[in-house]
């Protein structure tokens, strides 16, 4: 146990994760009256932010009983105290630097009063607000982003499949000729496997894609087929649909730079595996621009999440275009939108509802945060698949970055789970210009 600290919380912290009072240990927490006010304004609404600000709220008030003395109320066993910070002197520091008294101001201020009422003690202002700890590093004030849920290592995430080198043709040509592959024990870094590991295999004169099965405890052949009229375009596009197409595999997690074919191949293996689902549900963050939510877009509920929505519908009007449009395929497609076996929709209108027997794709998931993932996920039934897409590198959200993500804490959490699966998509097949922009621009 290390030297007891004093933490400054911002509004942020609590809106990211409404749990955070519990993950300080020991040490004492501090909310300034500025960050209340702030959450005050969060509470109502149907998004994530509104629901953890509501929570945190309620968990206030539980620690408190309705009395908050001057020197604070445990937060529990092996926890620290929490205090409420009323005084609203405007630190000196503070004010001869940022005039106006905006919250974030006001909690710099706070964070000067606590650091100089305990000066034996050290002070720490947590917020994952990029901008206000430039602020407090440029008065000296001791800060540090929320590091609870974040990924250490991201690099894994970016690469590609393992390729073996100088393998025993025999067993590549086994592979080939065995519809239930061949035992893992029988490859030399077999026991380096992690469950659902997809791979090439090469010898001096053949070579074979192939995934370790941790359920069957084989290493069998990737096929290369086609799902929905959607062919793999590459070796990683072939070991998606593989993950995908399995039921046994229950949660995957396809990430990739932009035309890498994330959404299209995920759209395409859950029309294909229709029957097998009651229903196929996508949905996707809405990520709002120029600081305005969809309550300024006109309409009804639905006409305001429609153009959220709309990349989804270019896929599946992507998948259509393969037939002719009065083919089978497409009527069928059609049949299910008219039926709601297949919808599209805002991920904000789906919680709370629990996905049995449901194939469900969460796009551009690496806008959710931890907390939203798992809330997510736990909503899985019996039967049901999730599926989460994302570029970890191309966050919207303002207080999320590559390491503190939910798709990066998903994959980092579940990697080793035998119904887990993660492919990296590499080579963007959308356009010869489009990949040329990802890479260059």
């Amino acid at each position: 146990m290390g030297t007891k600290k004093n933490f400054i919380l911002d509004t942020n912290v609590i809106l990211h994760d409404y749990q955070c009072l519990r993950s300080f240990q020991e040490n004492d927490i501090f909310l300034p009256v500025a960050t209340l006010e702030e959450l005050d304004k969060f509470k109502k609404g149907s998004e994530q932010i509104n629901y953890n600000a509501r929570e945190f709220i309620r968990e206030l008030d539980r620690l408190t009983a309705d009395k908050l003395p001057p020197k604070g109320v445990s937060i529990g066993e092996g926890k620290g105290m929490l205090f409420v910070i009323t005084d609203e002197t405007y630190h000196p520091k503070v004010a001869s630097s940022f005039h106006e008294r905006i919250p974030d101001h006001r909690i710099l201020s706070c964070t000067c009063l606590i650091k100089d009422k305990y000066p034996d003690m050290q002070t720490i202002l947590v917020t994952k607000d990029v901008n206000l700890r430039m602020k407090a590093r440029a008065l000296g004030i001791p800060v540090q982003d929320y590091i609870t849920g974040r990924v250490k290592n991201v690099d894994v995430f970016d690469c590609t499949h393992e390729t073996y080198e100088e393998v025993d043709a025999g067993l590549i040509d086994e592979l080939y000729a065995s519809g239930e592959g061949i035992d893992v024990s029988r490859l030399p870094f077999g026991e380096t496997l992690k469950p659902n590991a997809c791979f090439i295999l090469k010898s001096s004169r053949n070579s074979v894609m192939a995934r370790y099965n941790p359920f069957t405890e084989k290493v069998r052949k990737v096929e290369k087929g086609s799902n929905f009229g959607i062919q793999p375009r590459n070796a990683e596009q072939s070991f998606a649909f593989e993950v995908l197409n399995d039921p046994e595999i229950k949660l995957v997690g396809i990430t990739g730079k932009a035309g890498t074919g994330k959404t299209l191949l995920a759209l395409a293996s859950a029309l294909k595996q229709a029957n097998r689902y009651k229903q196929i549900l996508l949905a996707r963050p809405i990520v709002s621009l120029a600081n305005k939510d969809i309550g300024f877009l006109p309409g009804t509920q639905k006409d305001k999440v429609t153009p959220y929505m709309q990349p989804l519908f270019d896929n599946l009007n992507l998948i259509k275009a393969q037939f002719a449009s009065n083919s089978p395929d497409v009527r069928q497609i059609d049949e299910m939108q008219k039926s709601n076996q297949l919808v599209i929709e805002a991920l904000a209108f789906i919680r709370g509802r629990s996905l049995a027997e449901t194939i469900c794709i969460i796009d551009e998931a690496q806008n959710l945060t931890p907390h939203e993932i798992k809330t997510i996920i736990t909503r899985t039934g019996e039967g049901s698949k999730m599926i989460f897409t994302g570029d970890i590198h191309q966050i919207d959200s303002p207080y999320l970055d590559v390491q503190s993500n939910g798709l990066a804490y998903m994959i980092d959490r579940m990697k080793g789970q035998a119904l887990f699966a993660h492919v990296n998509l590499m080579k963007g097949e959308r356009s010869e210009l489009a990949e040329l922009a990802a890479n260059l621009l």
